[in-house]
């Protein structure tokens, strides 16, 4: 039973005589737990809403288009409250966060529900047999699943939970009923890496068709490591191996599957040294989400918007001086595409900084962890021109923060005033923003 917090004016359920303050029990007989419930059972072209109202019972029959809302919102987007972490993985980043940050950034998810809803990724270790058959029954894909080793007794060890080997065979269960699987590994050194690794491949390949990829992500290691797993930071030499042992077992499913389904993370290819493979190696940029891919695909769409520049160029207003605030994994590609658009443009100057991560430690690179305060501490003082831009990705989802709680404005107060503006990872956009042409 879930409250109902907010009624469409006008829309179906307020012409059946629902109310904000009414509980929903039930639709066609089916009990209501959650919005996969909900959205599920309510598919039907005719349906009948159990409801409660001040303690009573009473029921309310709406025909409807067959994917037609009825109008009703609830507490919350999940209609119930987030499931947490059960585990104690060696290498979980939340572990590894300073004391004194909001109580938001200190819970850890591992929800299914958000897996469907915004792409999360699940262990399975909260799932019970019943909801795995809910999931088959809903047709819920794809499910997007942590899988990190799939040697049972390593995955116990790795996720510290008892059940974390056991529940593997939940992806044979997903798989056989058609359900497409996005698997990610955290590659940690000297635990699932090297023959581990290859076994974890071999393993996953067996559920082609379902498995559409898989992401081979290095763990992430902040300063803040006190009293946890002694982990090591792959060096360039660990992550050239491991990338050529990844390409070589994709090489071999490219050829007996038409897909390589195994891909690096751009930051092994970084820390290697190594240059990233071109767009065709992607295919698809299944996981882009995950960091695979990212700057291949920026630079691919920053190029294409260079062949329509003449559009632009009449709302361009010179001279501009613009600055750009990135994380060191970036600042290369950025810098360059910066310059390619600088020797097109005639009076704009942009200038990219590479923004140390102070907050974390110097071995985290990637932009999207970077606090506000590290920009402002290592920015001051800076000619940064008429404008700063930064990756969205540094600011929370659904509000304008940084990590560290910092605001654009308190940003902006912090450089003298300067106009800060966040540019999403897509190289349409960061054309027109270095131009100052903003929608």
């Amino acid at each position: 039973m879930v409250k109902i917090t907010a009624v469409e004016a006008n829309g179906l359920a307020q012409r059946a005589g629902v109310r904000v303050g009414d509980a929903l029990m039930a639709i066609n007989g089916n009990e209501i737990r959650d919005v996969l419930d909900y959205r599920f059972y309510l598919t039907e072209k005719t349906v009948e809403l159990a409801l409660v109202r001040d303690g009573e019972v009473y029921s309310v029959c709406i025909t409807k288009g067959e994917y037609e809302d009825v109008g009703l919102e609830f507490e919350t987007p999940l209609m119930d409250k987030k499931h947490s972490c059960q585990n104690g993985c060696v290498f979980c980043f939340i572990d590894q966060l300073p004391p004194g940050m909001r109580a938001s950034l200190y819970f850890k998810d591992d929800d299914d529900r958000l897996s469907f809803l915004h792409g999360n990724y699940v262990t399975l270790t909260n799932l019970k047999q019943a909801d795995v058959d809910r999931l088959i029954k809903m047709h819920i894909s794809p499910v997007n699943v942590s899988v990190h080793t799939t040697n049972p007794e390593l995955r116990v060890r790795m996720m510290k939970n008892k059940h974390a080997g056991e529940v593997l065979k939940y992806l044979r269960q997903l798989a056989d009923a058609g359900i497409a699987l996005c698997t990610q590994i955290v590659l940690c050194k000297n635990l699932n890496d090297g023959a581990e690794l290859d076994r974890s491949m071999r393993d996953l390949v067996t559920y082609f068709p379902a498995l559409r990829s898989c992401a081979i992500v290095p763990v992430g290691l902040t300063k803040h490591r006190e009293g946890l797993y002694p982990l090591e930071a792959f060096t360039p030499e660990d992550a050239k191996q491991v990338i050529a042992q990844v390409n070589a077992f994709g090489d071999e499913c490219l050829k007996k599957y038409g897909s390589r389904l195994f891909f690096c993370a751009d930051e092994l290819y970084l820390r290697a040294g190594l240059p990233l493979p071109d767009e065709a190696y992607y295919e698809e940029y299944s996981q882009i989400e995950n960091g695979v891919g990212m700057i291949t695909s920026l630079t691919e769409e920053f190029s294409i918007e260079l062949d329509f520049l003449d559009d632009y160029l009449p709302d361009f207003r010179a001279p501009r001086h613009v600055s750009i605030a990135t994380g060191a994994a970036a600042y290369e590609t950025l810098k360059a595409l910066a310059e390619a658009l600088m020797q097109r443009v005639e009076g704009l100057r942009i200038d990219v900084y590479r923004i140390r991560n102070d907050f974390f430690g110097e071995s985290v690179t990637v932009a999207g962890l970077l606090t506000g305060r590290d920009v402002a501490a290592q920015l001051q003082g800076i000619d940064l021109g008429d404008e700063l831009l930064y990756p969205a990705v540094m600011l929370k989802a659904d509000e304008d923060i940084f990590l560290d709680d910092m605001t654009p404005e308190m940003l902006s107060q912090a450089l003298a005033g300067i106009p800060t503006r966040p540019c999403a990872s897509d190289g349409a956009e960061l054309c027109r923003a270095m131009l100052g042409i903003h929608d």
